[in-house]
């Protein structure tokens, strides 16, 4: 199963307050520990939202907001994409991070769909689709 870890925000991340060199060292041997495991497949740390911006959606009316945006505990300031057993895994995984801020942290732990979680609609044609983008995907 795959799992994408969301790291969420606080006032440090969002401030643009970097990390210190033991934080970036105990997260670099914690990615390494997932790496070897054979868990992690992504991750990266995002800027704050003042360098950002929201796409909104209203039927066919589209609305951009530029950040920053007031709410950090809605914001993420990183992200994992891990390959784990189950999610009791992923969370055994997740107990093991460093504190990813050093201050009231929390990271969430949600899975990703799957070609059969989609039943019937996801037909033999839109699969061949998604196969031939995740091939193109690999090879770039």
């Amino acid at each position: 199963m795959r799992f994408m870890v969301i790291v969420k925000a606080d006032r440090s991340t969002e401030a643009g307050v970097m990390p210190s060199e033991e934080l970036l060292r105990d997260m670099g041997n914690y990615n390494e520990e997932l790496v070897k495991a054979g868990i992690m497949k992504a991750g990266e740390g995002l800027k704050p939202t003042k360098f950002g911006a929201r796409v909104y959606f209203s039927g066919d009316k589209r609305t951009v907001v530029d950040g920053p945006f007031a709410e950090t505990k809605e914001i993420v300031a990183g992200y994992w994409l891990w390959e784990c057993a189950s999610l009791a895994e992923a969370i055994d995984w997740a107990k093991r991070c460093p504190n990813p801020t050093g201050e009231e942290s929390q990271l969430e732990i949600r899975p990703l769909f799957e070609a059969d979680d989609f039943g019937a609609e996801f037909t033999p044609e839109l699969r061949e689709q998604e196969d031939r983008l995740r091939a193109q995907l690999e090879q770039q």
